[in-house]
């Protein structure tokens, strides 16, 4: 054997086995679990902010998840920018149909980025009632205990606690590509990078202590990023404080997708993290098949070997851990998904290679660009 092959297979074993880690990992996070849990007592209050933007699919069914929580104390505050968005309509007849949960509809947003999103939670932040509050989009759908499980993970050293969406209720193939995507792709990943190196936000769901917050500027303080949740994750650390993971992600159901639709999402939550955390970023690249399938088949030729055979070795010990990590944890699975995880590595590089070089994106209509200083969408 030569040096040469030897290193090659060496740096896919390696990736193989940092792989094989991850779905360690998140096995270890998401496993299911055979209690409800607990609500604390006494149970600290809860305020709720929801942006709202357009009608989305299972809207009605997200939106009113809010009002059928196991928590005795919280309220819930939906935030719209316009008061001709036709979201309105949804929300005031949910609060009206929920009369004994606090919640209130508030219109106009104020401009303190140009990240819409966090320009339209400013005011909910503002009419925030209590200690703890958690912003969460409109298409997270919430379980019965999403506040214990929000609450799970606080300690002393702890300062924001997250969730990453987790794909469900796909439609057609491109949403179920998004679950690659979302699910044992992205949810590992970012388990994996809590584990090593003390978590970083994802802005679908974030609780929040609020002094926390205001400690750190309060929530005006996130324009200061291209996306509110890097700059949440800077806030936190900046006062020797972790950021934390729920225990199991909370559903985002999507209906149907378009290709584009997937890939415009994705590469623009790509091209964030190369603008908030390049030195993180920079290692994306091996975190998909392709790159360890491509040594596995430049080594198959080295060695005279089937260069097919081994890129699909590769690959089959690549993603059929995430095929186990899925059924485990209960999350989307289907006959189509081995090849959407396949797919889903194809487009990897080019979306990595894209995110280095492309900075504009549009998001729900607005263009935007991580070249801005004082912007910011998730």
């Amino acid at each position: 054997m030569t040096v040469g092959l030897a290193a090659v297979l060496a740096f896919c074993l390696a990736l193989i086995l940092l792989n094989l880690a991850s779905v360690g990992i998140a096995l270890w996070r998401t496993w299911p679990r055979r209690r409800p849990y607990p609500t604390p007592a006494p149970a600290p209050g809860v305020s709720i902010v929801r942006p709202l933007c357009g009608l989305d699919n299972f809207i009605e069914e997200t939106l009113s998840s809010s009002f059928t929580l196991d928590y005795p104390n919280y309220e819930v505050i939906f935030c719209v920018a316009r008061a001709n968005d036709p979201v309105v309509g949804v929300a005031r007849r949910l609060i009206a149909q929920n009369p004994r949960i606090p919640a209130k509809l508030i219109i106009g947003d104020e401009k303190v980025s140009a990240n819409p999103k966090l320009n339209n939670c400013v005011r909910g932040w503002d009419a925030a009632a209590h200690g703890l509050i958690a912003l969460a989009d409109h298409n997270v759908l919430m379980p019965k205990d999403y506040i214990q499980r929000m609450l799970a993970p606080f300690k002393p050293d702890v300062g924001l606690v997250c969730s990453m969406p987790l794909g469900s209720h796909p439609q057609n193939p491109w949403a179920e590509l998004e679950c690659a995507f979302l699910n044992t792709f992205e949810a590992r990943w970012q388990y994996a990078a809590a584990a090593a190196a003390g978590g970083f936000a994802q802005g679908k769901n974030m609780m929040w202590r609020k002094e926390v917050m205001e400690r750190g500027g309060g929530v005006r303080a996130l324009a200061a990023e291209i996306a509110e949740d890097a700059a949440s994750t800077k806030l936190v650390h900046a006062q020797g404080l972790k950021v934390a993971l729920v225990d199991s992600p909370f559903e985002q159901p999507l209906g149907r997708r378009s290709l584009r639709d997937v890939w415009m999402r994705q590469a623009r939550w790509a091209r964030m993290r190369r603008k908030t955390f390049p030195l993180f970023y920079a290692p994306e690249i091996f975190a998909g098949a392709a790159v360890p399938a491509f040594a596995a088949a430049y080594a198959a030729h080295l060695a005279d070997f089937g260069v097919a055979a081994a890129a699909l070795l590769v690959a089959a010990l690549w993603h059929v851990p995430e095929l186990v990590l899925a059924k485990i944890a209960g999350w989307h699975g289907s006959w189509r998904m081995p090849f959407m995880l396949a797919l889903r590595d194809l487009m990897l590089p080019v979306m990595y290679l894209d995110a280095w070089f492309v900075d504009d994106f549009t998001w729900r209509g607005t263009q935007m660009s991580v070249r801005e200083e004082r912007s910011g969408a998730s």
